[in-house]
């Protein structure tokens, strides 16, 4: 939930950066069409020029794709202004390169004609025509106003998060210095809206129950269990130095958990390595050891494609949906679509839609539903009818109803039963990464012909290089190869 009100966030963020950029663009314009003295405008006879003088449909783009490339749509909560203002002046200035190359490609009348045939500006002594003088006043207005809006839009929030609204909930491994230090700390910087839950002690046991009037849940022992009873957002590792040995431990601990984990290291921020992204909030550092690789304007636009992808499939494939659905019927009683609980990102839970594959049965708990393991090749339970979807895919197609609610996604990891979860969570060390991104309809594992009762070590290795490399690009390359490979392999079954 948490993972999706970040991408409605960020959505509106880059809504309200388009229409900066968008009104900078049409500024810069209107600037240039001054002529002096007087300042009497000369604007263009044709209406279509109001549309293509501005140059919003290339700048909007292309700022939006610098801000990306920057980071400037990850989370911000525990990051300075002035750290906001550089990158935004940054990217600003890259967006504006672009706008030029991209012009000078196309043949814009901006860069081969100077922008039409105005009498040219004098500036400082020397003539400037008119194209090259709107790019130069964007170059400077452009930067001017994304950070006056973005530093206007940060003042908001943090006047909402003081208030106790868009908050973040964390927990605090460490009772000691450090710990104590890293209450202290999001406390005074409540403009954050990271707020302390409850603390775990850094030692196996603890009689301790309260630190800096926050509760003290447990101590090390009993980790996984407060976790679960008590789910955060995050947790901050602020163990003591005498305690660090037991920070890999503790690391490949959390892996159980779909949440994201931060390290506040002991030591000063020039003797960390610079393996890990490193942040610092009021002096004190901060490493970024994992985090969803979701965050910001890729999400939106992931979704974007889960949302077009599924109302095209849905259209594309109604006919098919309707003869399997016919099919299923005809097969024997029972409904036509069956649904089981699935989890998909942060372990949320879900009904996944499909088509029934199996012969009927009263109660989804008997009859072989719910057992802890994949279905067989030859599996008795499965009908004529059900044989042929499951070798084509075809049972799957309901699934498009599943993307179109945001409970799935097109490409990301297969969804798997909470039974199977619990059991896997415990013998495959990182499994649970695969709950930073949505289940998926199909993924980087299915295409390379992972399915079935394949290696699930294999499709874990799979899953994991599609959350580590992921972008959109990839996930285009993922809904190409299941063209081919996806829909019918020798595996499904």
């Amino acid at each position: 939930m948490v993972k999706q009100q970040h991408q409605l966030f960020v959505a509106l963020l880059a809504a309200a950066d388009a229409v900066v950029v968008a009104t900078a663009c049409v500024g810069a314009w209107a600037a240039r069409s001054m002529k002096l003295p007087g300042y009497l405008p000369t604007w263009p006879d044709q209406w279509e020029s109001f549309f293509k003088g501005p140059l919003v449909l290339f700048a909007i783009p292309l700022t939006l794709m610098a801000f990306q490339l920057h980071g400037l749509y990850r989370p911000r909560r525990d990051k300075s202004l002035v750290d906001e203002a550089w990158r935004v002046l940054r990217a600003s200035l890259m967006a504006v390169g672009a706008l030029i190359i991209v012009l000078w490609i196309v043949g814009n009348d901006v860069i081969t004609h100077g922008g039409g045939a105005g009498e040219p500006w004098i500036v400082w002594g020397r003539e400037i025509d008119e194209g090259r003088l709107q790019l130069s006043l964007l170059a400077l207005v452009l930067p001017a106003m994304l950070v006056l809006h973005r530093w206007a839009f940060r003042f908001g929030l943090r006047a909402m998060r003081r208030r106790g609204w868009n908050l973040r909930h964390v927990a605090v491994i460490g009772v000691g210095r450090l710990g104590q230090i890293t209450l202290r700390t999001l406390e005074r910087n409540s403009w954050t809206g990271l707020s302390v839950a409850y603390f775990i002690s850094h030692r196996d046991e603890t009689r301790r129950e309260h630190c800096l009037d926050r509760v003290v849940r447990s101590g090390l022992a009993e980790l996984e269990r407060t976790l679960e009873e008590h789910p955060v957002d995050a947790v901050y590792l602020a163990l003591p130095s005498a305690h660090a040995a037991r920070l890999p431990g503790l690391l490949q601990r959390l892996e159980r958990f779909a949440l994201d984990v931060r390290v506040i290291p002991d030591v000063q921020p020039k003797r960390l390595p610079s393996a890990m992204a490193v942040s610092e909030l009021d002096g004190m550092p901060i490493l970024s050891y994992r985090e969803c690789p979701l965050y910001g304007l890729g999400g939106v636009s992931k979704r974007a494609l889960d949302i077009i992808g599924a109302v095209v499939g849905l259209i594309v494939f109604s006919p098919v949906m309707l003869a399997c659905a016919i099919a299923v019927r005809m097969s024997g009683p029972g409904r036509i679509i069956f649904k089981q609980r699935r989890v998909s990102i942060a372990g949320e839970t879900f009904k996944i839609y499909k088509f029934r594959t199996m012969y009927h049965v009263e109660d989804e708990k008997y009859g072989g539903w719910t057992d802890k393991k994949w279905t067989e090749r030859d599996d008795p339970r499965v009908t004529a009818v059900g044989r042929f979807m499951r070798r084509t895919s075809l049972d799957e197609l309901p699934q498009l109803l599943n993307v179109l609610k945001g409970q799935m996604s097109l490409v990301g990891p297969r969804p798997e039963r909470p039974e199977l979860i619990a059991r896997f969570r415990e013998d495959w060390r990182g499994y649970m990464l695969r709950q930073h991104v949505k289940a998926g309809m199909t993924g980087w594992a299915q295409v390379n012909g992972l399915r079935g009762n394949t290696s699930l070590k294999k499709r874990l290795q799979y899953d994991l290089h599609y959350i580590r490399h992921w972008s959109i690009l990839f996930d285009l390359k993922i809904l190409w190869l299941t063209v081919f490979r996806g829909f019918r392999h020798d595996n499904a079954h």
